[in-house]
Formats: C-alpha cells, structure tokens, sequence
C-alpha cells in the first residue's frame, strides 16, 4: 500500500464544505487502488487573522513543506474586507506561493459537450474550447517592491511595482511550451508591450525561447485583445501564458467558457522532480462564496477536479486522475448536477450529496 501526505488548509466561506466532499473522492480512490492518504489540517485566511492575528503562520507553512500536496480551499469575505486592514486574508495564498517556491499556475478550461447550453454564450462559441491558462505567480506586480500607500498635503496616494527578472519570466515560459508541446502546438504569449516595460521584456524572452521549440508555434497578443478573443473566438486558442496579473483577471474570465466558476481546479506547482511530480497547491478558483457558506449548496465540483491534478502531478497517480475525472464527467453527463450548472428538468443536488455520488462513480 503506498501512503502520501496531504496538508488541508479549508480556509474560509465554503472551502471547508467542497474539501470535505474532495476527501471522499479520495476516500473511494484509496479503496479503489490500494493507497493510503495521510492528512494534516491547520487553519489560514481570515480564520486564522481571527484566532492568530496572522492569515498565514510560520507552523503552517511548515507543515506543508512536510506533506507531497497541499489542498486549499479559499479565503476571505466581507468580515476581513476592510481596505485599510494591514493584515488580509489575501496574504495566506500569496504566503503560501512564496514561501513554497510555487510560480505556476495551471489551470485548465474544458467545456463539457454536455454543458455548453449552461454558459452565457453562444453554443457553437464553447462547444469546443480545451485550453490551459499558466499564470506567473511570484512576480510580477503583487510582490514588487516599492508596495505602500501614505497621505501628503495633495491627498491620498499609493504605489504598486511591477517588478520581473529574466529568470522568472524564462521559467513560466518555457513551462508553457512544454505544456503547449504535449498539447495541440500552439502558445498564446499575452503581454502589455505596447506600454509596458516588462511587458516588452516579455515579449523578447518569450521569443527567445520560442527559437528552442521549432515545433510549437508562438502568438503574441496584448492582454486587452485577450480579454475580446476570448469571448469572441475561445476555441482557437491551446496554452496561454502570462504574468501575474493578467492571468490573475483572464482566468476568471475564461472561467465562463466552461460555464461557471465552480467548474475550474487549479494546480500552483513549483520545481518538479526527476519523475515530473513535486509539492503542488492544489485549489477551485472559485472563492469563499460568502453568500451561500453554510447552506450545503455550493458545487464540489472544482475542488474535487483539483484533486484530480494533486494526484497526477504531485503523487505521480495517473490512473487514479483520470477516474476521478471520468466519474465527474460521468455524474454531470447523467444530469446529476451542482445548482449552478442545473440540467433541464432535473433537481440540483447539494454539495455532500454530489460529492457522494461522484465518489461512488469512482
């Protein structure tokens, strides 16, 4: 029996409620195929500002050094939402993707065949769309140093920097051509470089680069007209890569192309080992969901598809991934569905309800 060690961090809002119903998946995959997965629990985000003053403490991260993966559920709400708060929730994610070394975010936008009458657009502008977004996480203009806001006679001012080194910006480069390599060939690069200096950078490294990958084919796209195209054209684009910022925005963009947020993992990885596994966060994009925390409805769909990519790209488990996929796809296909993806003329089912079914299609 081959046991992993997997951190917990819930956090906030529903993260506690669709990690719970992630767990049971991976309780049905134990069985299934002989593992054993061993937990550890802490608490981040505005849960632990509550009880430590601190969204994310020293022990904490500690411990996840220990573990192979890290499930994060997610964190903040309006009780933490003051502007003027020197302490965020906020800070507990980016504290984790520092101090893990975590500079890539992955995440993947499928649409279901099923489910392109449950998106905001056209049918036949998603009904095809299989892309991943890979967003720089540790550079860029949320780490930029000087970061602070102060007041003079003229008012209220504040300054962020948008700060990246060649090496950073090589890295996730390079991470979207391999990914682009094994996919259809095609790398979108987004940037700002008809304004930005770092964006020009950007685009001069990410040509650079390119030179090493003859058989992917490279497209260089302004942030702005990125935002337009993939609404108007989604299904054309393969892998995107880009910075923080920009793919902070754009993924939740895209997140509509699958027909809602709670349908999107993420996987925030950093050095990969010989095998190509290596300590990864893993989490939904969807957010705390204040509004409907505690009321049993949120989807479990996102976290439990995270779970899918913790157990093919930190745990090395490729059969174990793709069950958990095919069972979500399975489940949903039937019309047994979350009440934000609802299928026509069938009742929404609850969060553990869901997360119970897909498990038992594992």
């Amino acid at each position: 029996m081959t046991s992993f060690k997997i951190a917990l961090l819930p956090g906030d809002g529903i993260g506690a409620e669709v990690i719970a119903e992630a767990c049971k998946v991976l309780t049905a995959v134990e069985r299934k195929f002989g593992h054993r997965f061993e937990y550890s629990e802490d608490i981040v985000g505005g849960a632990a500002i509550d009880k430590f003053g601190t969204a994310l403490r020293d022990s904490t991260l500690a411990m996840c050094k220990r573990n192979d993966a890290v499930l994060f559920g997610a964190v903040g709400g309006p009780k933490w939402d003051d502007p003027r708060a020197k302490v965020r929730p906020e800070q507990a994610i980016l504290g984790l993707r520092k101090g893990l070394g975590l500079f890539a975010n992955i995440r993947p936008v499928k649409m279901y065949p099923f489910l392109a009458n449950n998106t905001a657009l056209k049918r036949e502008v998603v009904k095809d769309v299989d892309m991943v977004v890979l967003r720089e996480l540790t550079g860029g203009i949320y780490f930029g140093k000087p970061q602070r806001r102060w007041s003079d006679s003229r008012g209220r001012k504040a300054v962020d920097t948008m700060r990246y080194s060649e090496a950073e910006m090589e890295r996730i480069i390079r991470l979207g051509f391999e990914l682009a390599r094994g996919r259809r060939k095609h790398l979108t690069s987004v940037d700002k470089a008809n304004i930005l200096d770092t964006s020009r950078l950007w685009r001069e490294i990410a040509t650079e680069v390119a030179e090493d990958y003859p058989d992917v084919s490279i497209e260089h796209i302004l942030v702005d007209a990125c935002a337009m195209h993939l609404i108007r054209r989604p299904a054309d684009f393969d892998v995107i890569v880009t910075a923080n910022l920009f793919g902070d925005i754009l993924t939740d963009e895209a997140s509509m192309l699958a027909g809602s947020m709670g349908m999107l993992p993420s996987a925030s990885l950093g050095k990969r080992g010989a095998d190509g596994t290596g300590l990864g966060l893993y989490e939904p994009i969807h957010g705390t969901a204040p509004d409907i925390a505690g009321k049993g409805i949120a989807s479990p769909v996102a976290m439990i598809l995270s779970a899918a990519m913790m157990l093919r790209l930190s745990l090395g488990l490729e059969r174990e991934a793709d069950a958990v996929e095919k069972a979500v796809a399975k489940v949903l296909r039937s019309g047994q569905r979350p009440p934000d993806i609802p299928a026509k003329g069938k009742r929404p089912l609850k969060t553990k309800r869901l997360g119970s079914v897909i498990a038992q299609a594992v």
